[in-house]
Protein backbone atom coordinates (compact mmCIF):
# COMPACT_ATOMS: atom_id res chain seq x y z
CA UNK A 1 0.00 0.00 0.00
CA UNK A 2 1.69 3.36 -0.84
CA UNK A 3 1.72 6.32 1.71
CA UNK A 4 -0.94 8.34 -0.16
CA UNK A 5 -3.61 5.27 0.51
CA UNK A 6 -2.10 4.31 4.12
CA UNK A 7 -3.05 7.98 4.88
CA UNK A 8 -6.14 8.40 3.06
CA UNK A 9 -7.28 5.32 5.08
CA UNK A 10 -6.00 6.30 8.75
CA UNK A 11 -8.33 9.67 8.16
CA UNK A 12 -11.09 7.60 7.37
CA UNK A 13 -10.80 5.33 10.39
CA UNK A 14 -10.75 8.62 12.46
CA UNK A 15 -13.44 10.54 11.05
CA UNK A 16 -15.59 7.19 11.38
CA UNK A 17 -14.83 6.33 15.33
CA UNK A 18 -13.31 9.67 17.03
CA UNK A 19 -10.09 8.23 17.85
CA UNK A 20 -7.95 5.21 17.26
CA UNK A 21 -5.08 3.53 18.81
CA UNK A 22 -1.64 3.06 16.58
CA UNK A 23 -1.74 0.06 17.23
CA UNK A 24 -5.37 -0.63 15.57
CA UNK A 25 -4.18 1.72 12.53
CA UNK A 26 -1.24 -0.31 12.22
CA UNK A 27 -3.30 -3.69 12.34
CA UNK A 28 -5.46 -2.18 9.72
CA UNK A 29 -3.20 -0.70 7.48
CA UNK A 30 -0.65 -3.64 7.65
CA UNK A 31 2.14 -1.60 8.00
CA UNK A 32 4.35 -1.37 11.19
CA UNK A 33 3.57 1.11 14.21
CA UNK A 34 6.83 3.23 13.22
CA UNK A 35 5.29 3.85 9.92
CA UNK A 36 1.97 4.79 11.09
CA UNK A 37 3.33 7.25 13.30
CA UNK A 38 5.03 9.16 10.77
CA UNK A 39 1.94 8.60 8.59
CA UNK A 40 0.11 10.45 11.67
CA UNK A 41 2.45 13.15 12.07
CA UNK A 42 2.20 14.17 8.47
CA UNK A 43 -1.50 14.18 8.39
CA UNK A 44 -1.56 16.58 12.01
CA UNK A 45 1.14 18.67 9.75
CA UNK A 46 -1.45 19.16 7.21
CA UNK A 47 -4.24 19.93 9.95
CA UNK A 48 -6.43 17.14 9.23
CA UNK A 49 -5.89 15.39 12.80
CA UNK A 50 -4.27 15.26 15.97
CA UNK A 51 -1.86 13.33 17.61
CA UNK A 52 -3.36 12.36 21.01
CA UNK A 53 -3.08 9.50 23.87
CA UNK A 54 -0.63 7.04 21.57
CA UNK A 55 -3.36 7.01 18.69
CA UNK A 56 -5.01 9.92 16.58
CA UNK A 57 -8.17 12.31 17.26
CA UNK A 58 -10.22 14.14 15.22
CA UNK A 59 -8.45 18.02 15.51
CA UNK A 60 -9.90 20.48 17.60
CA UNK A 61 -8.21 22.50 20.44
CA UNK A 62 -8.49 20.88 23.37
CA UNK A 63 -7.62 17.01 23.78
CA UNK A 64 -11.51 15.17 24.42
CA UNK A 65 -11.71 12.20 26.23
CA UNK A 66 -11.95 8.60 24.81
CA UNK A 67 -13.79 6.20 26.81
CA UNK A 68 -12.87 3.18 28.66
CA UNK A 69 -12.90 0.68 25.85
CA UNK A 70 -10.91 2.93 23.57
CA UNK A 71 -8.34 3.97 26.84
CA UNK A 72 -7.95 0.38 28.11
CA UNK A 73 -5.80 -0.30 24.69
CA UNK A 74 -3.94 2.53 24.50
CA UNK A 75 -0.23 2.40 24.93
CA UNK A 76 -1.17 -0.65 27.13
CA UNK A 77 2.81 -1.70 27.55
CA UNK A 78 3.68 1.74 28.79
CA UNK A 79 1.13 1.87 31.44
CA UNK A 80 2.32 -1.61 32.44
CA UNK A 81 5.98 -0.59 32.85
CA UNK A 82 4.97 2.93 33.83
CA UNK A 83 2.78 0.60 36.98
CA UNK A 84 5.85 -1.50 37.72
CA UNK A 85 7.73 1.33 38.91
CA UNK A 86 5.25 3.52 40.43
CA UNK A 87 4.41 0.45 42.95
CA UNK A 88 8.04 0.82 44.14
CA UNK A 89 6.49 4.22 46.03
CA UNK A 90 3.94 2.52 48.10
CA UNK A 91 5.59 0.91 51.33
CA UNK A 92 3.51 -1.87 53.79
CA UNK A 93 1.44 -0.55 56.19
CA UNK A 94 0.87 2.61 54.36
CA UNK A 95 -2.42 4.41 53.76
CA UNK A 96 -2.92 5.98 50.06
CA UNK A 97 -5.83 7.32 47.77
CA UNK A 98 -5.68 5.95 44.07
CA UNK A 99 -7.90 7.93 41.48
CA UNK A 100 -9.56 6.40 38.03
CA UNK A 101 -8.01 5.16 35.39
CA UNK A 102 -6.61 2.80 33.48
CA UNK A 103 -3.20 3.64 34.53
CA UNK A 104 -4.23 3.69 38.04
CA UNK A 105 -5.79 0.49 37.14
CA UNK A 106 -2.72 -1.03 36.47
CA UNK A 107 -0.87 -0.25 39.06
CA UNK A 108 -3.74 -1.39 41.43
CA UNK A 109 -3.27 -5.00 40.54
CA UNK A 110 0.54 -4.61 41.70
CA UNK A 111 -0.54 -3.35 45.10
CA UNK A 112 -2.31 -6.32 45.45
CA UNK A 113 0.92 -7.93 46.69
CA UNK A 114 1.67 -5.37 49.33
CA UNK A 115 0.31 -6.56 52.75
CA UNK A 116 -1.13 -3.75 55.33
CA UNK A 117 -2.37 -1.56 52.77
CA UNK A 118 -5.41 0.95 53.35
CA UNK A 119 -6.43 1.91 49.67
CA UNK A 120 -9.29 4.60 49.01
CA UNK A 121 -10.34 5.27 45.74
CA UNK A 122 -13.22 6.80 43.82
CA UNK A 123 -12.56 4.03 40.77
CA UNK A 124 -14.69 0.58 40.76
CA UNK A 125 -11.85 -0.81 38.49
CA UNK A 126 -8.75 -0.05 41.08
CA UNK A 127 -11.60 -1.54 43.15
CA UNK A 128 -12.26 -4.81 41.57
CA UNK A 129 -7.98 -5.20 40.86
CA UNK A 130 -7.66 -5.57 44.64
CA UNK A 131 -11.28 -7.05 45.65
CA UNK A 132 -9.57 -10.28 46.19
CA UNK A 133 -6.36 -9.45 48.03
CA UNK A 134 -6.21 -10.49 51.76
CA UNK A 135 -3.88 -8.06 53.15
CA UNK A 136 -4.88 -4.88 51.39
CA UNK A 137 -8.52 -2.77 53.09
CA UNK A 138 -10.30 -1.10 50.31
CA UNK A 139 -12.34 2.02 51.21
CA UNK A 140 -14.53 3.33 48.32
CA UNK A 141 -15.95 6.51 48.16
CA UNK A 142 -19.69 7.55 47.73
CA UNK A 143 -21.30 9.51 44.64
CA UNK A 144 -22.54 8.95 41.21
CA UNK A 145 -20.95 6.60 38.53
CA UNK A 146 -19.65 7.91 35.82
CA UNK A 147 -19.80 5.43 33.11
CA UNK A 148 -16.60 6.34 30.40
CA UNK A 149 -14.68 5.40 33.08
CA UNK A 150 -16.01 3.68 35.74
CA UNK A 151 -15.56 6.08 38.65
CA UNK A 152 -17.32 7.59 40.98
CA UNK A 153 -17.87 12.02 40.98
CA UNK A 154 -20.24 14.24 41.98
CA UNK A 155 -20.42 15.83 45.93
CA UNK A 156 -20.92 12.28 47.50
CA UNK A 157 -17.20 11.10 46.27
CA UNK A 158 -16.17 14.63 47.33
CA UNK A 159 -17.16 14.77 51.04
CA UNK A 160 -16.66 11.46 51.34
CA UNK A 161 -12.85 12.63 51.27
CA UNK A 162 -13.31 15.11 53.55
CA UNK A 163 -11.05 15.16 56.65
CA UNK A 164 -8.55 12.44 55.17
CA UNK A 165 -4.94 12.30 55.69
CA UNK A 166 -3.15 10.02 53.93
CA UNK A 167 0.75 9.76 52.70
CA UNK A 168 0.45 9.64 48.89
CA UNK A 169 -2.40 10.14 46.21
CA UNK A 170 -2.05 8.38 42.76
CA UNK A 171 -3.17 9.72 39.87
CA UNK A 172 -3.64 9.93 36.61
CA UNK A 173 -5.27 12.49 33.72
CA UNK A 174 -5.65 13.28 30.00
CA UNK A 175 -2.95 15.78 29.84
CA UNK A 176 0.22 16.66 31.65
CA UNK A 177 2.45 20.23 30.67
CA UNK A 178 5.00 22.32 32.89
CA UNK A 179 2.87 25.33 32.56
CA UNK A 180 -0.47 24.21 33.74
CA UNK A 181 0.13 20.54 35.51
CA UNK A 182 -2.38 17.81 35.25
CA UNK A 183 -5.94 18.35 33.18
CA UNK A 184 -8.62 15.93 32.68
CA UNK A 185 -11.63 17.01 30.22
CA UNK A 186 -14.52 16.38 32.62
CA UNK A 187 -15.53 18.65 35.41
CA UNK A 188 -16.74 15.74 37.51
CA UNK A 189 -13.99 14.02 37.46
CA UNK A 190 -11.49 16.98 38.06
CA UNK A 191 -13.77 18.05 41.13
CA UNK A 192 -13.31 14.38 43.01
CA UNK A 193 -9.22 14.92 41.64
CA UNK A 194 -8.47 17.56 43.51
CA UNK A 195 -10.46 16.09 46.72
CA UNK A 196 -8.06 13.48 45.94
CA UNK A 197 -5.37 15.83 46.39
CA UNK A 198 -5.99 17.25 48.88
CA UNK A 199 -6.09 14.62 51.37
CA UNK A 200 -2.39 13.55 50.15
CA UNK A 201 0.98 14.76 51.78
CA UNK A 202 2.37 13.44 48.41
CA UNK A 203 1.21 13.43 44.97
CA UNK A 204 2.28 10.69 42.53
CA UNK A 205 1.27 11.38 38.43
CA UNK A 206 1.09 8.53 36.13
CA UNK A 207 0.96 9.67 32.66
CA UNK A 208 1.99 7.64 29.92
CA UNK A 209 4.79 9.65 26.88
CA UNK A 210 1.57 10.45 24.54
CA UNK A 211 -0.13 12.68 27.64
CA UNK A 212 3.10 15.32 27.81
CA UNK A 213 2.23 18.57 26.09
CA UNK A 214 -1.37 17.76 25.92
CA UNK A 215 -3.49 20.08 27.76
CA UNK A 216 -7.04 19.49 28.47
CA UNK A 217 -9.90 21.59 30.05
CA UNK A 218 -10.36 21.12 33.58
CA UNK A 219 -6.85 21.28 35.64
CA UNK A 220 -6.54 18.79 38.54
CA UNK A 221 -2.99 19.14 39.93
CA UNK A 222 -1.14 22.00 39.32
CA UNK A 223 2.85 21.70 38.84
CA UNK A 224 3.80 23.00 41.76
CA UNK A 225 1.87 20.11 44.05
CA UNK A 226 3.20 17.31 42.17
CA UNK A 227 5.82 15.34 43.79
CA UNK A 228 6.82 12.58 41.76
CA UNK A 229 5.73 11.93 37.66
CA UNK A 230 6.54 8.45 36.42
CA UNK A 231 5.79 7.93 33.02
CA UNK A 232 7.29 5.75 29.81
CA UNK A 233 10.45 6.95 27.45
CA UNK A 234 9.37 8.90 24.69
CA UNK A 235 9.95 7.58 21.49
CA UNK A 236 12.56 8.40 18.81
CA UNK A 237 11.79 12.21 17.25
CA UNK A 238 9.15 12.72 20.41
CA UNK A 239 10.64 16.17 20.78
CA UNK A 240 7.17 17.66 22.42
CA UNK A 241 7.47 14.99 25.22
CA UNK A 242 11.56 15.11 25.93
CA UNK A 243 10.95 19.14 26.19
CA UNK A 244 8.21 18.67 28.55
CA UNK A 245 9.79 16.33 30.91
CA UNK A 246 12.87 18.63 31.62
CA UNK A 247 9.86 21.59 31.58
CA UNK A 248 8.44 19.62 34.48
CA UNK A 249 11.70 18.49 35.96
CA UNK A 250 12.76 22.03 36.20
CA UNK A 251 9.85 22.80 37.93
CA UNK A 252 11.05 20.44 40.61
CA UNK A 253 9.04 17.54 39.81
CA UNK A 254 10.82 14.06 40.72
CA UNK A 255 10.61 12.83 37.50
CA UNK A 256 10.99 9.02 36.81
CA UNK A 257 10.96 7.23 33.54
CA UNK A 258 10.06 3.67 32.92
CA UNK A 259 11.73 1.74 29.95
CA UNK A 260 10.44 -0.53 27.67
CA UNK A 261 12.01 -3.89 27.10
CA UNK A 262 12.06 -7.00 25.29
CA UNK A 263 8.68 -7.47 23.18
CA UNK A 264 7.11 -4.70 24.79
CA UNK A 265 9.77 -2.36 23.27
CA UNK A 266 9.76 -3.96 19.64
CA UNK A 267 5.99 -4.07 19.96
CA UNK A 268 6.25 -0.28 20.40
CA UNK A 269 8.71 0.09 17.82
CA UNK A 270 11.45 1.38 19.95
CA UNK A 271 14.87 0.05 20.65
CA UNK A 272 16.51 -0.96 23.94
CA UNK A 273 18.29 1.46 25.40
CA UNK A 274 19.36 3.08 28.76
CA UNK A 275 17.22 6.13 29.23
CA UNK A 276 18.49 8.53 32.39
CA UNK A 277 15.61 10.81 34.11
CA UNK A 278 15.71 14.52 33.38
CA UNK A 279 17.15 15.71 36.23
CA UNK A 280 16.03 19.38 37.66
CA UNK A 281 17.72 22.36 36.75
CA UNK A 282 17.12 23.50 40.34
CA UNK A 283 16.61 21.67 43.80
CA UNK A 284 13.47 19.94 44.65
CA UNK A 285 11.14 20.92 47.05
CA UNK A 286 12.20 20.25 50.17
CA UNK A 287 11.39 17.06 52.20
CA UNK A 288 10.50 15.13 49.18
CA UNK A 289 11.90 11.69 48.66
CA UNK A 290 13.21 10.74 45.52
CA UNK A 291 12.08 7.12 43.78
CA UNK A 292 13.71 4.12 45.52
CA UNK A 293 13.70 2.58 42.17
CA UNK A 294 15.70 5.25 40.30
CA UNK A 295 19.51 5.86 40.87
CA UNK A 296 20.55 9.93 40.92
CA UNK A 297 22.34 11.28 38.06
CA UNK A 298 24.16 13.79 37.30
CA UNK A 299 22.95 16.82 35.38
CA UNK A 300 25.16 16.48 32.27
CA UNK A 301 23.92 13.33 31.53
CA UNK A 302 20.33 14.50 31.40
CA UNK A 303 21.19 17.14 29.34
CA UNK A 304 23.19 14.62 27.15
CA UNK A 305 19.61 12.42 27.13
CA UNK A 306 17.41 15.51 25.82
CA UNK A 307 19.29 16.09 23.45
CA UNK A 308 19.45 12.98 22.30
CA UNK A 309 15.67 13.06 21.97
CA UNK A 310 15.28 15.99 20.47
CA UNK A 311 18.04 14.59 17.58
CA UNK A 312 15.72 11.68 17.12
Amino acid sequence: MFAAERRQLILEMVRANGAVSLRELARVVQTSEVTVRRDVRALEAEGLLDRRHGGAVLPGGFTRESGFPQKSHLATAEKTAIADLAAGLVEEGEAIVVGAGTTTQELARRLARIPGLTVVTNSLLVAQALAHANRVEVVMTGGTLRGSNYGLVGSGAEQSLQGLRVSRAFLSGAGLTAERGLSTSNMLSASVDRALVQAAAEVVVLADHTKLGSDTMFQTVPTDLITHLVTDEPPPGDDRSATELQALADRGVQVAVATLVGADAIAAGRPRREMPMPAPRRHPHPGQPPLRSAAPLVADQQAARIADLRRR
